[in-house]
């Protein structure tokens, strides 16, 4: 029965058969069962398909409602019965934070918890946000200054540098042209949302909005436009720094965050994981200036 009401659950996020599938690990088909046990056992119908989207019916958001604040506890029920070395880590991140420097610093963490099974889920930070809240996730590491519901806390893991990439990598003054038109993330990343203030204030012009900031990188590095990108996203494409602008100096950074449920932040295996990133992110790896909270 847990199983079938946790599909209800990702269906209710997703939307549609193939994101739930995809987002529980099983098939299409098994989803679909689940859902009509569901609704057999209830008597009622709880989605309805619209195009090829699923929607909750009304019956189907009111279960919901009521089963996401008991599951929830559920879950952490077993997290706190668990040995702080050992069990498994369930882990939100920005997909532009698992793209880039992410992978070397998660590592370096596994080698500490070496009996610790860590399990990646990459999104953009509301998606992280809201499964952290939902208790999917155990913990989340975003970027962004994203305002927070009271259940959760977060802790500054350190403040990225943004830099400038030069068009077809010419080299240009270091000094910030007054009014330059860069090519940078759309408004829906919690990044921009949380350096946007400094980028006016700088007089930096976004004339051309992406999904990612690795399609920010490339266009620039193609010659389409300057792009203001993560300074990981300049390093992990081996872009020269000499051809980099780093506004670091000017308070351009993107904060990197660790969140968790105020339920579980002190949970050993979490509190572990927490202590050993705190470690590890300021690494000079990438040449991060580090963050305070």
């Amino acid at each position: 029965m847990i199983e079938n009401l946790e599909t209800l659950l990702s269906l209710s996020r997703t939307g549609t058969m193939l994101e739930a599938s995809t987002d529980l690990r099983i098939s299409q088909s098994a989803v679909s069962k689940r859902i009509s046990a569901l609704e057999r056992y209830y008597d009622r119908k709880l989605i309805q398909k619209k195009g090829r989207r699923v929607e909750l019916t009304q019956h189907g958001q009111k279960l919901v409602d009521k089963i996401a604040p008991i599951l929830s506890e559920l879950r952490d029920l077993f997290i706190e019965d668990a040995p702080a070395g050992r069990g498994t880590l369930s882990i939100g991140v920005s997909d532009a934070i698992l793209s880039s420097w992410g992978p070397s610093v998660f590592y370096r963490v596994k080698q500490l918890m070496p009996e610790v099974e860590f399990v990646f889920h990459t999104f953009r930070t509301p998606v992280v946000l809201d499964r952290v809240r939902s208790g999917e996730f155990m913990v989340g590491v975003c970027t962004g200054s994203e305002r927070l519901d009271t259940d959760l806390q977060s802790e500054i893991l350190m403040q990225e540098d943004m830099v400038i990439i030069p068009s077809g990598l010419e080299k240009i003054d270091a000094t910030l042209p007054h009014g330059i038109k860069v090519i940078s993330i759309e408004d829906y990343s919690g990044a921009w949302r949380s350096f946007k203030d400094v980028v006016a204030r700088l007089n930096i012009q976004r004339e051309v909005a992406l999904e990612s900031f690795f399609s920010v990188a490339q266009m620039s590095i193609a010659g389409f436009g300057h792009g203001l990108v993560p300074i990981g996203v300049a390093k992990t494409l081996k872009v020269p720094e000499d051809r980099l602008i780093n506004l670091g100096g000017e308070g351009l950074t993107r904060p990197v965050r660790f969140v968790a449920r105020k339920s579980t932040y002190s949970i050993p295996i979490v509190a572990n994981f927490y202590q050993f990133l705190m470690q590890e992110v300021p690494s000079r790896d990438f040449a991060f200036s580090a963050g305070t909270s």
